[in-house]
């Protein structure tokens, strides 16, 4: 069985702790973090529509540990100190986050673990973001959700509707 957890900032803790709790020591866990690639150009794009294609001061530019990946290398490494799993394959991919992810689960992954990322104040479809929710939607294994902090009570739900 192999296993892909989701390394997202903000998030990652809660999956890794949950990989942990529910992933025997016999499934071949990777984790995944996706570094946006579409950042630059969308500033650039948004710039030059508000200023004319031919503004060229302040483009934005990457730091040099952005591009060699230096971040996601330190999220990957302290993911798999925290699962506790030297063997966890580390796999750092750039592009649309969706996109990338929903390309290394279609390589015979058998679980993804993700964690809510969007309205965590209650439950419900807001609790994840947009990234999330399509690769929920259209993930090809089986999929473990998880809150990454204390869940909200069922308080937190809508009334039901009249009737």
């Amino acid at each position: 069985m192999k296993a892909v957890v989701w390394v997202v900032e903000g998030t990652w803790r809660g999956c890794v702790d949950a990989a942990g709790r529910h992933l025997s020591a016999d499934v071949q866990v990777a984790l995944v973090y996706v570094e946006p690639s579409d950042v630059d150009e969308v500033t650039a794009a948004a710039t030059a529509g508000l200023l004319g294609r031919g503004f060229t001061r302040h483009r934005p530019t990457r730091r040099p540990e952005e591009s060699t990946g230096q971040r996601a290398l330190e999220f990957l490494v302290a993911a798999a100190k925290r699962l506790g799993r030297q063997d966890a394959e580390l796999i750092h991919r750039r592009g649309r986050a969706e996109r990338e992810v929903i390309a290394v689960l279609a390589q015979d992954v058998d679980l993804l673990v993700v964690a809510r990322d969007g309205d965590r104040s209650r439950l419900g479809p807001h609790s994840l973001g947009h990234a999330t929710r399509f690769v929920v939607d259209h993930a090809p294994c089986s999929v473990l959700l998880v809150w990454p902090d204390e869940p909200p009570g069922l308080e937190s739900m809508p009334p039901p509707p009249p009737g």
